[in-house]
């Protein structure tokens, strides 16, 4: 705060003075004592029989004390008293920008009058910054409010971690008198060395019993990262300063995902989904707004570049606020590189990202193609870095897992009646061919899809069911697919004709399995060559009874033509008529003349022994 210097002027009828004499005379026993102070609306008077003489303004409220007892002790006042401006205007005074205020300066008034000043960790930080405003130093008395502050501040409170941690809050409303005196500095270093100090007692990971989490989760964001950039200089384990970051953000910035559980529908006998959290949003001040941006940008940069630290859960909460409080882009693209490295640890809720715009109106567009109810290029951004990350690494593993994860939230996004199938495409193709080792969760997402949107083509039903791979479905996935009629004809035969080679493998390599098992041993019991006997004459029962089949199903078609050919001019019923007549009259005439001949020579009759030899 710069002081106002002593100038040399003259009067204003233009009469020139000598200049001021640079003391004053204060007597050694002030005779001015005050036995308190009164409030009469906003102004305060000093309860003595001698009439005050300074009339000082700290921000709306005025003091009307005695100068003598200021100016013995504030070096600051001291300075002004010397200008002959004051008598001029009976010593009124303005201070301006007084650290603490009014309550601040009414405990200044007490000690300069010589009243008891209670110092405690509530009001010492606005006291000290105080005494310095008002320059109270020992150049002016012995024992003055700076020394007595200090001694406060280093012996009683910053041995005590709770009285720091009120110290620190009060200095949030002291900028830049409380950081230029170094005590928000002192009284960071003194937690961080108290926390670092629990934390090496207590072991690597921070249990549940750390009880200075909370503490430092209610201070002020700036003074929270010197904090945790103390913790962290001191060589505490990452993990502890990831359990502190995400304890901070637990406590500051609000859950995305308690306004989205339980709303996710999408018209099938649910509500539409409702995104609570962008008209909280729209509710909140700019200033409101502008805070939680801070709080973001902030905890993102103290992130730890290991991994472990935070979990991906946390990651994706993070990028859920960071997009409704329209963070930069350059942070949305960190949080994307960081989910994509812990994609594997993720499940397909917490994927469900509200897609809306990266403006601060935060409303959902209006675009059929853009009114989606998930943003699905921000999940498409990170399963890139996570396959740029498994290339770079060259494993394989990660992607069995995050293919299970993408099939999830396929069939989450699938019920969207807004989403283009391009989209669902391009992101079901997006792992490689190999990343699958079955595809049942993928032929899930695709059935939930074509249920969603009835109203697709031909075209682009095939289209979609390309993606799945019919040879990897299970046996229950092909006896759905099988009997859904919403699969094109061609998938279902593909499948059918997939479950039917899966089978007759089966059965080759049991049966040379049971070969091979019996070939090792030295004498082969009968009762297992007695099995192989078994499932070979079945198995050749089988083809017979297929081979007749077909047999029967060509002569059928056969007749059939043959009889349209003679007779198109005939009823349907007639022709009916007749071939059961004919069928009944063959078999009655063979029954009475026993000609086993003239029977095998009758087409009917071998349709007939054909169809009963099959049944049986």
């Amino acid at each position: 705060m710069p002081h106002p210097q002593s100038p040399v002027g003259s009067d204003a009828d233009g009469t020139d003075h000598q200049p001021y004499d640079q003391s004053i005379v204060v007597p050694n026993k002030l005779i001015l004592a005050a036995d308190s102070f009164e409030r009469k609306e906003l102004s305060w008077f000093a309860t003595t029989q001698i009439p005050t003489d300074l009339a000082i303004q700290v921000q709306d409220v005025i003091f009307n004390v005695h100068k003598y007892p200021l100016v013995s002790k504030c070096g600051y006042i001291r300075q002004l008293e010397l200008q002959p401006s004051i008598s001029k205007f009976r010593h009124d005074l303005k201070l301006e920008k007084f650290p603490g205020g009014p309550d601040t300066f009414e405990m200044i008034l007490q000690f300069c009058y010589g009243l008891p000043a209670d110092l405690n960790p509530n009001n010492i930080a606005a006291l000290r910054c105080a005494s310095e405003y008002l320059e109270m130093t020992e150049e002016f008395e012995d024992g003055n409010l700076i020394t007595k502050a200090e001694a406060f501040l280093t012996f009683v409170v910053l041995a005590s971690w709770k009285d720091t941690i009120t110290v620190l809050k009060s200095c949030q409303n002291l900028s830049p008198w409380a950081e230029n005196l170094q005590i928000v500095r002192r009284c960071c270093d003194s937690i961080a060395y108290k926390a670092s100090r629990e934390n090496s007692s207590t072991g690597e990971i921070v249990s549940e019993e750390s009880w200075w989490l909370d503490d430092v989760a209610t201070l002020r964001i700036d003074h929270f990262m010197r904090i945790t950039t103390a913790i962290r200089a001191k060589g505490t384990k990452v993990e502890i300063i990831g359990k502190c970051i995400m304890h901070y953000a637990g406590k500051w910035l609000p859950d995305m995902d308690e306004g989205l559980e339980g709303l996710r529908g999408y018209g099938f006998g649910k509500s539409e989904l409702h995104f609570s959290v962008l008209r909280r949003k729209e509710e909140e001040s700019a200033g409101q707004n502008k805070e939680q941006r801070t709080i973001i940008e902030s905890l993102v940069s103290m992130l730890p570049s290991q991994n472990g630290a935070v979990s991906c859960k946390f990651l994706l909460k993070m990028l859920k606020t960071a997009m409704v409080y329209s963070a930069s882009p350059a942070l949305i693209t960190d949080l994307e590189k960081r989910i994509g490295l812990m994609l594997e640890d993720a499940n397909a809720n917490d994927l469900l990202i509200p897609n809306y715009k990266d403006e601060d109106q935060g409303l959902m567009l209006n675009s059929p193609e853009q009114r989606t109810m998930h943003n699905i290029d921000v999940v498409q951004r990170i399963l890139d870095y996570f396959l740029m990350h498994e290339q770079h690494q060259q494993q394989k593993i990660g992607k069995t897992t995050v293919s299970k994860l993408l099939d999830n939230y396929l069939a989450e996004i699938a019920r969207d009646p807004n989403l283009s199938i391009t989209k669902f495409q391009a992101l079901a193709e997006s792992l490689p061919e190999n990343a699958r080792s079955c595809d049942d969760g993928l032929y899930r997402a695709i059935d939930i899809y074509l249920k969603t949107h009835p109203s697709l083509s031909e075209h682009d039903r095939r289209r979609l069911c390309k993606i799945m791979n019919c040879e990897k479905l299970s046996f229950d996935a092909c006896m759905h697919a099988a009997q859904n009629d919403r699969l094109p004809l061609r998938i279902v035969v593909q499948v059918l004709f997939s479950e039917q080679a899966k089978m007759r493998m089966a059965m080759q390599g049991k049966e040379s399995s049971i070969i091979a098992d019996n070939s090792e041993q030295e004498e082969p019991r009968p009762s297992t060559n007695t099995e192989i006997k078994n499932l070979k004459s079945e198995l050749e029962n089988v083809k017979t009874k297929m081979t007749e089949l077909q047999n029967d199903y060509s002569d059928l078609q056969q007749e059939y033509e043959k009889i349209t050919s003679k007779h198109k001019n005939a009823s349907p019923w007639i022709l009916n008529w007749r071939k059961i007549k004919n069928s009944l009259h063959v078999v009655a005439e063979s029954d009475n003349n026993g000609d086993g001949q003239q029977r095998q020579n009758k087409p009917g009759f071998r349709l007939s022994f054909r169809r009963r030899r099959s049944v049986s």
